[in-house]
C-alpha cells in the first residue's frame, strides 16, 4: 500500500511537471509571435505613413506652382511698358547739312529713318524726317536734335501700355494651351465628321493666337522703339505755327474772298476738262442741225401767191 502511494506521488508530480512545461511553452510561443507581429504592424504602417507624406510633399508642391504661376508681374517704373512719342522743329542754317546730322545721332543711338521728306523752291527749304530711337535713348537724342539750331517747338507724349501687354501674354499662354488640346483631341480623332469639326476648331485656334501674337509684336515694336518726328527749317522758311489773328468782320471777308477764289478756280479748272469735249462735239452737233433745217426748207412747197 505503502509503495502504491508512494507511486501515485510520483505520477502525480510529473503530470503536474508536465503541464506546467506545456503551459510554459504556450506562454514563449505567445510571446514571442506577439513580438514578431508588433514589427509587421510597424512595416505595414510605415509605407502608409511615407505615402501620406509624399501626397502632403506633392500637394504642397502644386499649391506652390501655383502661387508661382499666379504671382503678380514686375510693375515697377523701370520694368513698365511705355510708348514714347516726341516732336521738334529746329531752324537751321543750311538744312542738308543738318539732316544728315539727324540721320547721323539716329544711327549712332541705335536707330534708324521711318521716312524722310524733303521739300525745296522758292528759296525755303524744309525737311521731315521721322526716326525710330530705342526708348532708352529718347531724351538724349531729342536734346542733340535740338542743338542742331534754334528749336522753335518741342511735344513728347508718353503711353503707359503695361496692362495691355500683360494682358496679351496671359491670353497668348490660355491660347496656346487651347490649341495644343485641340491638337492631342484631333489625333483622337475617330470618324470624319469629327475630324472635320476638330480641324475646323484648331485652325480658329491657331487664327486667334496669330493674332494676339501679332498684337503683342505691335506692342514690342512700339515700346522698344520710340518715334520722333523732326521737322528742319532754313532761315527763310514760314513756320507751321497757326494763325492768331482775332476772329472778326475782316477775318470772316477774307475767309468768303478765299472761298470765293477757290470756287471760281473750281469752275474754271471744271470748263477747262470740258472744253475740249465741247469743241469735238458741239462743232459737228452744229453743222448736222444747220444742214438738217436746210433740207426741211427745201422739202417746204413754195407759198401760194394770193390774188
Amino acid at each position: 500500500m505503502h509503495e502504491r502511494g508512494t507511486t501515485k506521488l510520483i505520477a502525480a508530480a510529473l503530470l503536474a511537471g508536465a503541464l506546467l512545461a506545456g503551459c510554459g511553452a504556450d506562454s514563449s510561443d505567445s510571446g514571442g509571435n506577439a513580438s514578431q507581429a508588433e514589427p509587421a504592424v510597424g512595416r505595414a504602417d510605415a509605407p502608409a505613413a511615407e505615402e501620406g507624406t509624399a501626397g502632403q510633399g506633392k500637394a504642397e508642391a502644386d499649391s506652390a506652382g501655383a502661387n508661382t504661376t499666379a504671382e503678380a508681374p514686375d510693375l515697377r517704373v523701370d520694368q513698365r511698358s511705355i510708348i514714347y512719342t516726341g516732336s521738334i522743329t529746329v531752324r537751321v542754317d543750311n538744312v542738308t547739312t543738318a539732316a544728315a546730322q539727324a540721320t547721323g545721332i539716329a544711327s549712332a543711338a541705335g536707330g534708324f529713318v521711318g521716312s524722310d521728306e524733303r521739300q525745296s523752291g522758292s528759296g525755303a527749304d524744309t525737311a521731315n524726317l521721322t526716326l525710330r530711337i530705342p526708348a532708352a535713348e529718347f531724351s538724349s537724342v531729342v536734346d542733340q536734335l535740338s542743338k542742331l539750331g534754334v528749336e522753335e517747338t518741342r511735344g513728347i507724349n508718353t503711353e503707359d501700355v503695361t496692362e495691355e501687354v500683360v494682358d496679351l501674354d496671359a491670353r497668348i499662354s490660355v491660347q496656346k494651351a487651347r490649341v495644343e488640346s485641340g491638337k492631342k483631341l484631333l489625333a483622337q480623332a475617330n470618324s470624319l465628321d469629327d475630324l472635320v469639326m476638330l480641324e475646323r476648331e484648331v485652325a480658329t485656334r491657331e487664327a486667334d493666337l496669330a493674332s494676339l501674337e501679332a498684337k503683342k509684336r505691335r506692342l514690342s515694336d512700339l515700346t522698344s522703339l520710340s518715334t520722333i518726328t523732326v521737322v528742319l527749317l532754313d532761315p527763310d522758311a514760314t513756320s507751321a505755327a497757326p494763325d492768331d489773328e482775332p476772329p472778326g468782320f475782316l477775318a470772316g471777308l477774307s475767309g468768303g474772298w478765299d472761298a470765293l477764289k477757290a470756287s471760281l478756280a473750281v469752275l474754271a479748272t471744271v470748263l477747262g476738262a470740258l472744253l475740249p469735249w465741247l469743241i469735238a462735239l458741239g462743232i459737228p452737233a452744229a453743222v448736222a442741225v444747220y444742214l438738217i433745217r436746210r433740207y426741211r426748207r427745201r422739202q417746204l412747197p413754195p407759198p401760194a401767191e394770193s390774188n
